[in-house]
């Protein structure tokens, strides 16, 4: 298939850790026989010289760059933060509009692969109403369980829905959202994220509790995640303090790095279990595979997720998951022997926590679930399925011209 991948969500030099689930996505999409793969990536646009480091940095990215052998573009549109939200879909189209002509007449899309319903699928549908291309839209979480929320967007994210030639919830309860807000069910489908088996693979406990300075016989708690509010901290540390006269030598350690530091740091304080909780920062990709393997359980306290990816990762290392039950974490967590599904508040998470340190899990279990959704498994399923939506619309396309 010739595909073009439409996404503001996607690794450039000065992000290398952006949306690297969707580049796996399309990496591996890319890598099936047959498959034709151009990126357009935008990038919001901010003079290089101007004195903030954040968007300076932005500035920098190169117009093209190649990414993990795809041919990556990133044309510029004019974004004012926090303010021109409702426009940026339109700003976003504007554009790329030459540059996806341009690759159009050189490569003839079948199809346009959108991540994100608003802004990116927005902006690719009207691109592909121009061009005369089908859109498959993806959404992935924020994009469904919060933006239809907001006034201005909501009819612009229905529009999107409507008029997508296919869609794609990385999670049922995504899906569901979607549909009803105006996606045709029968151009519907679930594709969950897959996990990089040589990325995330077990390591000796004691080997990567050496590696990292961590106590061998603590018994360890990690979470992987942006420190914001909606990642459940607030819950998470307190509930740690509630079991921590049940487990003497427990540790936390916190992967991650956001605004809600400082809150976080003063609220082990106020818990009385600073020397338990360490805040360890962000971490490459590539060093998490550490932290998931020396911990006895990883946990995720979520106010809301699409598919959590640290769940998979945990378990491809051999370590349980402790979660709450929120929109695409049951789908993950399907059996007792791959974690705890608990409730978004102090006490649920200290009781799933508590039985979780308590109980013998099986790792091969765990390993074994994990090895079953391979981003492999993953592109395949959405080669299908735009397979799929491009003929239906091909076919309609020719029974109207022959009415």
């Amino acid at each position: 298939m010739r595909v073009l991948s439409f996404t503001s969500l996607f690794p450039n030099a000065a992000q290398p850790l952006l949306g690297l689930f969707v580049q796996q996505r399309v990496v591996h999409f890319a890598k099936r026989p047959g498959n034709i793969v151009r990126v357009i990536a935008p990038v919001p646009y901010f003079p290089s010289w101007l004195p903030v480091s954040k968007w300076r940095k932005i500035g920098r990215i190169p117009k093209q760059e190649e990414i993990a052998g795809l041919n990556v573009y990133h044309p510029r549109y004019p974004l004012l933060p926090k303010i021109s939200m409702p426009l940026q879909a339109f700003s976003m189209a504007a554009a790329s509009f030459a540059l996806i002509r341009r690759l159009h007449r050189e490569t003839s899309f079948e199809c346009i692969d959108a991540h994100y319903v608003y802004p990116d699928g927005f902006a690719a549908v009207l691109l592909g109403q121009r061009l005369g291309v089908p859109v498959v839209v993806s959404a992935r979480g924020t994009d469904m369980n919060l933006f239809p929320s907001f006034r201005l967007i909501h009819p612009m994210i229905r529009w999107t829905l409507e008029n997508a030639a296919g869609t794609i919830g990385v999670c049922e309860a995504l899906r569901s959202a979607m549909i009803d807000l105006g996606a045709e069910k029968s151009k519907s489908t679930v594709i969950g994220n897959g996990i990089d088996l040589e990325r995330f693979k077990p390591v000796e406990q004691k080997t990567a509790r050496h590696r990292l300075g961590i106590p061998a016989d603590s018994h360890v708690i990690v979470s992987v995640g942006a420190l914001i509010p909606r990642k459940g901290y607030h819950f998470l540390i307190p509930a740690v303090a509630e079991i921590s006269l049940r487990f003497p030598k427990l540790r936390l350690y916190i992967v991650g790095e956001g605004e809600s530091r400082a809150k976080l740091l003063a609220l082990a304080r106020e818990e009385s279990i600073a020397d338990r909780v360490s805040f360890v920062g962000s971490k490459p990709n590539e060093e998490l595979k550490y932290w998931y393997s020396a911990a006895d359980v990883s946990c995720l306290a979520s106010s809301r997720e699409g598919w959590a990816n640290v769940l998979l990762e945990s378990m491809a290392c051999g370590t349980p998951v402790v979660a709450t039950r929120v929109w695409g974490s049951p789908e993950v967590i399907v059996s007792p022997e791959l974690g705890v599904l608990v409730e978004q508040d102090k006490q649920s998470i200290a009781e799933g926590l508590d039985r979780a340190l308590q109980k013998p899990w099986s790792r091969q279990t765990l390993i074994g679930y994990a090895e079953s959704r391979t981003w492999e498994v993953v592109a395949q399923e959405v080669e299908t399925f735009l397979e799929m939506r491009v003929a239906a619309e091909h076919q309609l396309t020719t029974e109207l011209r022959n009415r």
